[in-house]
């Protein structure tokens, strides 16, 4: 058999292409480009006679004869077949030597190699096996013939798009090729694009967005730019599944212009550090617009987007700590709005309840850090954080109560006394709207004196903000809970989902307390006029205190339990138990909201 391929295909790939076809189709292979040998493989046989030509089998006793054995030899792969076997070959080897070559150097991953870690992580790459099929977890991949007769090497058009099992469920998935033109999108891309988006919203499935793109390839834009039917119609698919599905995306590269829109239209973003960004232009056009000189990394590297624009959810140390991570993230998620998240197994606590009491202050302000009563009340190593370092005043991530996935929104103390600033607000609204829409019941722990004043969070939008946190956890369908900690005050206790705010309980600890602002402020608001009339100092100092804690007094958790504000104070070491009965208890509840078409909030 002689196999043509590209001219610019490596000895060593046209070796391992001989010996796969000869193995495969029982024949001696020859690998020939333009005109000249590149490699050739004779096969070896592992059956037939003693001398006997390899395939053909002798006659067994009762069982036909050499001339059945023969014919029957006959009808194995046609040449028709074995030249699409050699194309598709061809097509799955990428694009140009020189491209594949600059991967390693990079820490990258050949696209099918990565394929091949996503859905077949017991296999092994490394070994140089590029046909995904070889998988388990693939199970099929379209348009793989995309731009096949193309003048240049564009094998799949740079886009690789398909069926896979995933962690135990099914999901439609989509990677680019960076050997091909540096992942770049074009007409047969695009349309392979579009069509996986709006076959996910049929069946319902989740989606990956694999990502490596440096965006539309100017040059042939007229195909596929502002079509109907062209790239603009991702965001428009982006935006019909949002809330259908989860669609969860990892960045392997720079994601530049239009191919940075799809890792903030998904509903998790994952960037891999050192080899990921993303931006609206690329450094060389915003000096070309604006006269800034500035690095990839800095204008939209991982810690960019972690620390400052909160677009990346996770960072991931390499590739497969990306694929550890969305491992993680989706087994708190359900395929899809109609589903209920997953259960699992209850696990106890990786630190015991009982000491809940002991890690939160008397003096409301002094900070402590959250996640030391979170560890307490859920089950060991399954808090999941996202978006640690943007707006780290307030901790959203997901965890599981007994083995129910819950969402967390949490005010930390330890991180600007848990005083909510426009980041955080912004951050927890969208972590409530996610959760409602894939049905993850909340649990809200408040501690915080509320939401932060000033000129400098005016400017940065803090009643924006603030309204759209207070509006996610209005519009919230899930079953919610809040516990109030230790202090709620003023608007704080409104957006994190306090009595008024439709949450199936509100219960308190005992260090709980609810004000329209702390004692100490609310003393210097309503008794400073009295307090100068006092000249003798030590009397107004004694004044003071006692005015405090009459103040106290009035916003104790256990008074707001006796005028029914709250349902119940309960002793911080039966906290994890206590939630546990009441999600188990609420976990099938409905709740109407206005029949409308939608709020205005955004």
């Amino acid at each position: 058999m002689r196999v043509s391929v590209s001219d610019d295909m490596a000895v060593a790939q046209a070796r391992a292409v001989a010996e796969a076809l000869a193995s495969r189709f029982r024949d001696d292979v020859t690998v020939v480009s333009g005109g000249d040998e590149l490699a050739h493989a004779n096969y070896e046989g592992d059956g037939g006679s003693e001398g006997g030509e390899p395939g053909v089998g002798t006659a067994e006793a009762g069982g036909g004869t050499d001339t059945d054995a023969g014919a029957a030899s006959d009808l194995g792969p046609t040449e028709r077949e074995e030249r699409l076997i050699a194309e598709i070959e061809r097509i799955e080897s990428g694009g140009k030597q020189k491209y594949k070559q600059q991967l390693p150097e990079q820490g990258k991953k050949f696209v099918r190699d990565r394929i091949d870690l996503w859905f077949n992580p017991e296999g092994d790459p490394a070994d140089g096996d590029t046909e995904s099929e070889s998988g388990d977890g693939f199970l099929f991949e379209d348009g793989k013939f995309a731009e096949f007769d193309a003048d240049d090497v564009l094998p799949a058009d740079g886009l690789i798009t398909g069926g896979a099992e995933f962690e135990g469920r099914n999901v439609h998935f989509m990677a680019n090729d960076y050997t091909v033109k540096r992942g770049s999108m074009a007409a047969k891309g695009v349309e392979k694009f579009l069509r996986m988006q709006q076959r996910a919203l049929k069946t319902g499935q989740p989606v990956l967005y694999l990502m490596d793109s440096s965006g539309g390839r100017i040059d042939q834009q007229t195909g596929f730019f502002a079509n109907r039917e062209g790239i603009g119609k991702y965001y428009y698919n982006h935006s019909m599944l949002s809330g259908r599905v989860p669609q969860i995306c990892v960045l392997y590269g720079p994601c530049i212009a239009g191919a940075a829109y799809t890792p903030v239209f998904a509903d998790f973003t994952v960037m891999v550090r050192g080899m990921s960004a993303m931006a609206i232009a690329s450094p060389r056009m915003v000096e070309m617009v604006t006269g800034e000189e500035i690095s990839l990394e800095d204008l939209g590297g991982p810690d960019v987007h972690a620390k400052h624009s909160g677009s990346a959810d996770l960072i991931a140390d390499d590739e497969e700590h990306a694929r550890e991570l969305v491992a993680q993230l989706v087994s708190y998620l359900p395929d899809n709005s109609d589903e209920k998240p997953p259960t699992s197994d209850p696990i106890d606590p990786a630190k015991p309840p009982k000491g809940i009491d002991s890690i939160i202050p008397q003096e409301p302000n002094r900070g402590y850090d959250m996640t030391d009563l979170i560890d307490r009340i859920v089950d060991a190593d399954s808090w999941f954080e996202l978006r640690p370092e943007y707006g780290k005043e307030i901790l959203t991530g997901f965890a599981r109560i007994d083995g129910r996935p819950v969402g967390i929104v949490a005010n930390q103390p330890a991180h600007r006394a848990g005083a909510i600033f426009p980041d955080a607000a912004e951050k927890a609204a969208g972590f409530v709207w996610t959760c409602d829409a894939y049905n993850v019941p909340l649990l809200y722990l408040a501690d915080t004196p509320g939401f932060m004043a000033g000129s400098g969070v005016e400017k940065e939008g803090i009643l924006e903000q603030g309204k759209k946190m207070i509006y996610a956890t209005s519009a919230a369908t899930v079953p919610k809970q809040c516990v109030v900690v230790r202090k709620a005050y003023g608007a704080g206790i409104y957006a994190m989902s306090g009595p008024a705010y439709d949450p199936e309980s509100t219960i308190a600890l005992p260090s709980g307390e609810i004000a329209i602002m702390g004692p100490e402020a609310a003393i210097n608001a309503v008794y400073a006029r009295k307090l100068d009339e006092i000249d003798d100092e030590a009397e107004r100092k004694r004044t003071e205190q006692e005015l405090r804690e009459e103040f106290r007094e009035d916003i104790d958790a256990r008074r707001m339990a006796s005028e029914v504000v709250i349902d119940d104070v309960v002793p911080p070491s039966t906290l994890r138990e206590e939630l546990t009965n009441r999600f188990s208890f609420y976990e099938g509840i409905e709740k109407d909201r206005p029949d409308k078409k939608h709020g205005t909030v955004l």
